[in-house]
């Protein structure tokens, strides 16, 4: 079992920055896939961000390529997702999973999940 606490949401003007944390407890974090989603109001879930066990690898969405930054701390079992130039569509509650031994943009190979935290971009 896995337990996934994010954190860092708020409310940011267009063109500025959040940094969302994901602490992680309940099992060997260096064998987790890490992955950032997002979902809009009256949205489906999304793809954000992931990040290979081995910390080798990273994926993005095309909508988020460029300025959104994917990482991760083994030793603190957090992973972070440092978001710049936010646009008012990046708006959304920023969902943190985990994936056993699984690199993948598609949520349903995430094993488990984080509350949530939102993120408000006003224009």
């Amino acid at each position: 079992q896995v337990q996934l606490v994010e954190s860092g949401g708020g409310l940011v003007q267009a063109g500025g920055s959040l940094r969302l944390s994901c602490a992680a407890s309940g099992r060997t974090f260096s064998r987790l896939s890490m992955g950032w989603f997002r979902q809009g109001s009256g949205k489906e879930r999304e793809f954000v961000a992931t990040m290979h066990w081995s910390g080798s690898s990273t994926m993005y969405a095309d909508s988020v390529k460029g300025r959104f930054t994917i990482s991760r701390d083994n030793a603190r079992n957090t992973v972070y997702l440092q978001m710049n130039s936010l646009k008012p569509e990046d708006t959304a509650v920023y969902y943190c999973a985990a994936a056993s031994r699984v690199y993948s943009s598609t949520p349903r190979e995430y094993d488990y999940w984080g509350q949530g935290t939102q993120v408000t971009v006003s224009s």
